[in-house]
């Protein structure tokens, strides 16, 4: 493991040991993550995911943590490597547990791992079998518990893929496995409400505030508007889309379910305001728009 390791206060060898055998984030998955994309040398909208990593603390009901903490572990993972740092990762796992599902009286630890990552120069996108359950426990948690993503993503590698996009138990389009999507079609583009299952994003969250800012139609769906079907209508060039997140930015998909695709001129001009105003504004102050989160 290459990169720069921070462990609940000081900075840590790369292939140091920092955890237990029984540490229930190990064990069963009990714990919480976040990753940040590096722009300018800085940590891009570095509060807007301390929100949302303190959400996902508070839903997983886990212990509190010192965010101001947190936030030292990237500041000294930037200082020890800046050159070479373009993604950092923060993991929160809830500590020595036993071995079972119940949550033992550890003290969690906080992880901040900065280091090098490659994103892919195009999403090509393949539909699974599986569906995005609406009503877990657990929907709009970035979880360490990934398993499921983990296997819808080595079929869409199968498949030639490098992202895959799956419906809720509705049938609804919700997201992919580490990616918002939206859609342009009928003059406008659309992505799926927080009640599809789908993770707020903070690249989603931030493509809908630039782009209404700046007068583009861009706007949540409706529940129900977008069933998983609209992916037939990007095959077929009657619509366009693009994938979201914090390392791809707003990424055109150019290839889905084994067909070459187009890319939306309203997605396009999207994607460009919103790396416009990521150079300009690293840490973009959050918002309570309801249409938005």
């Amino acid at each position: 493991m290459s990169g720069v390791l921070w462990v609940d206060g000081s900075l840590r060898g790369a292939n140091e040991p920092i955890v237990s055998a029984g540490n229930h984030g190990l064990t069963v998955g009990d714990g919480v993550f976040e990753t940040l994309s590096v722009r300018q040398g800085q940590p891009f909208a570095l509060t807007r995911h301390l929100i949302r990593l303190q959400y996902s603390l508070d839903r997983m009901g886990m212990r509190a943590i010192d965010m101001g903490q947190v936030r030292e572990g990237v500041r000294q993972v930037m200082a020890a490597n800046p050159a070479d740092v373009v993604r950092v990762r923060i993991t929160v796992v809830s500590g020595p547990g036993p071995m079972g599902s119940a949550r033992g009286p550890g003290i969690p630890n906080i992880i901040v791992w900065g280091g090098p990552g490659t994103v892919p120069g195009s999403c090509r996108a393949t539909r699974v079998p599986w569906k995005r359950n609406e009503r877990s426990a657990i929907v709009g948690v970035k979880s360490t518990s990934y398993a499921e993503n983990v296997v819808m993503l080595h079929y869409a590698d199968g498949k030639g893929a490098n992202e895959a996009l799956m419906s809720n138990t509705q049938g609804d389009l919700c997201e992919g496995t580490g990616s918002n999507i939206f859609i342009e079609h009928q003059g406008e583009i659309v992505t799926p409400p927080l009640s599809s299952g789908c993770l707020a994003g903070i690249t989603r969250g931030l493509a809908l505030e630039c782009g209404s800012a700046a007068g583009l139609p861009v706007r949540v769906a409706a529940p129900g508007e977008l069933p998983m079907s609209v992916l037939d209508e990007v095959m077929h060039g009657g619509a366009f889309a693009s994938v979201s997140s914090s390392t791809r930015g707003i990424q055109p998909i150019v290839w889905l379910d084994g067909v070459d695709v187009a890319q939306g001129p309203l997605l396009k001009k999207l994607s460009a305001l919103y790396e416009s105003r990521a150079d300009m504004d690293l840490d973009p102050s959050p918002t309570r728009a309801k249409d938005v989160v």
